[in-house]
């Protein structure tokens, strides 16, 4: 913002859409389910892998969605949401939460966290947020959480995304 209100900015990009998609899915990645429960109440959930820690005091996180995501109201408007970092046996629901026009949570084991938003069952790890601040930057908002809660398992193996397949991680 500093640079471009001082008349620079960047020069165009000299590459397709595509290209900086598949250079992007380069940097592998965890995976995560955002949940959270809507203003009337539904549930609402997505995988994301746009997920990172901001700061440690306070404790901040953040994840980006695309605005034209159906579910961009309920995140926009609600006052928190969970964010859940899969297990590597979890691929089939990052894939579930992945599809449009499906249930997601059908049959899926959950607790409600302590302000609504679901906590999936068999997470590696678990951030409750406070919807602290969102910015809009080209086609996505980015969502800033306080984390009011968090919990982790252990021992237990992550779920990694990589050149747009699933990888579970192998110590070198």
């Amino acid at each position: 913002m500093f640079l471009k209100s001082q008349g620079l900015s960047a020069r165009p990009p000299l590459f397709s859409s595509n290209e900086f998609r598949t250079a992007l899915g380069l940097f592998a990645t965890g995976v995560t389910i955002v949940t959270a429960r809507g203003p009337d109440g539904h549930l609402v959930g997505l995988t994301a892998n746009s997920f990172n820690s901001v700061s440690l005091t306070p404790p901040l996180v953040l994840w980006s969605l695309s605005q034209a995501a159906t579910s961009m109201e309920a995140f926009r408007k609600g006052s928190h949401y969970a964010i859940n970092i899969l297990a590597a046996d979890q691929q089939a629901l990052a894939q579930r939460f992945a599809t449009r026009g499906v249930d997601r949570f059908a049959d899926v084991d959950f607790r409600e966290g302590t302000c609504g938003a679901p906590l999936l069952a068999g997470a590696v790890a678990t951030f409750e947020c406070f919807n602290r601040s969102r910015y809009t930057e080209g086609d996505h908002v980015i969502f800033v959480g306080e984390v009011e809660h968090c919990a982790h398992r252990a021992g237990i193996s992550p779920l990694l995304y990589h050149g747009g397949r699933f990888y579970t991680e192998h110590p070198l």
